[in-house]
């Protein structure tokens, strides 16, 4: 007999980010990868294993400073913002990304953010000056540091992207989770998912 069960998944989404000491205004990707590995070699596997899954890397031009964009991210979802279809972190996360990645944009700058919040996070005309404001006084900048803070305190994270899985029967935790960095192959999860289902049988 073949049992299939869903306990539940949740997904946490923590800001991170990778180098604090990136100048405030991002950097020009080969000069930053240069300057701090030797090379930007360490991004071919991971340009070639996002090519399999939609991810092209074709205009990653800039290694970014992302506080602001953080900020960004914290401005649009912020539960006290009353507007309709207000975007999800994850929404935000992939219109950044596509920004930075694929569209050579520069996240690190107030002016560019306010342009992808207008454009495409449905930020109204009216909340523009309101958000210029908040990104180029870095309102919420205390506030991204202690969530990154409390991340690197209660999970552990020291990289991304960072995965914890775990099963759950009920509202008990069964076993011990799995924390792990890094972009990893689909079957590294299905082994997991395995072991944490023998856990609930």
């Amino acid at each position: 007999m073949l049992l299939f069960f869903i306990s539940y998944f949740v997904s946490v989404t923590q800001p991170y980010i990778i180098d604090p000491n990136t100048k405030t205004d991002g950097e020009e990707f080969e000069a930053y990868n240069i300057r701090r590995w030797g090379s930007s070699g360490w991004t071919n596997g991971l340009k070639r294993n996002g090519r399999k899954v939609g991810a092209n890397f074709n205009n990653w031009v800039t290694w970014p400073n992302t506080l602001k964009a953080h900020q960004l991210i914290a401005y649009v979802t912020d539960p006290d913002r009353q507007v309709a279809n207000k975007p999800s972190t994850s929404e935000c996360n992939a219109v950044i990304f596509d920004a930075m990645y694929e569209c050579g944009e520069n996240v690190s700058l107030a002016d560019t953010l306010v342009k992808i919040g207008r454009e495409r996070l449905g930020v109204a005309e009216s909340e523009v000056p309101q958000l210029r404001m908040h990104l180029e006084n870095n309102v919420g900048a205390k506030v991204v540091m202690k969530e990154i803070q409390s991340g690197r305190k209660k999970y552990g994270i020291k990289g991304v992207p960072f995965f914890i899985v775990g099963a759950v029967d009920g509202q008990s935790s069964v076993g011990q989770p799995y924390g792990f960095s890094g972009a990893q192959d689909s079957s590294t999860f299905e082994e997991m998912f395995e072991e944490l289902a023998g856990k609930l049988e």
